[in-house]
């Protein structure tokens, strides 16, 4: 098998490599060499984790489900429909849902409690199901939120 060579953040790679896959193959008793992952199925992994197609999250689910079946992480991406969302208008409609709905948190937001900032922004991935990407639901909470 030829393995397709592309400039990953090898960083990101060995993390993928010694956290998620040896935690997987421990968790299921499954040799090195009888790794239901291909190389090049890691390498896209990476590849929709660099370019923001999916969050760090959302690749450990689609990771798990690779374990699983074999299937290649795009696959599993598109069946799924796991596309983060990076389109700053529909964040905005979430960060609006929110705030909305939460206004007793707001008042106490702006009185200077900060730390309600995390909270916020983990309704805003509630929300969306935790897909919005999140510098764009940081970025917009804090235009909001002022």
């Amino acid at each position: 098998m030829k393995i397709q060579q592309k400039n990953r953040d090898g960083k990101l790679v060995v993390n993928w490599m010694t956290s998620e896959l040896f935690g997987l193959l421990k968790k299921n008793n499954v040799q090195f060499n009888q790794n239901p992952i291909s190389p090049n199925y890691l390498n896209e992994l990476v590849e929709l984790i660099e370019n923001k197609t999916i969050s760090g999250k959302i690749a450990k689910d689609v990771f798990e489900i690779m374990f699983a079946t074999s299937k290649s992480p795009k696959m599993i991406v598109k069946e799924k429909g796991l596309e983060q969302v990076t389109d700053d208008s529909a964040i905005e409609v979430f960060v609006d849902q929110v705030v909305n709905e939460n206004k007793d948190k707001v008042k106490e937001y702006l009185s200077g409690k900060d730390k309600l900032f995390g909270f916020f922004v983990g309704q805003v991935m509630k929300v969306s199901q935790g897909k919005a990407n999140p510098g764009l639901v940081n970025k917009i909470l804090k235009s909001k939120l002022k």
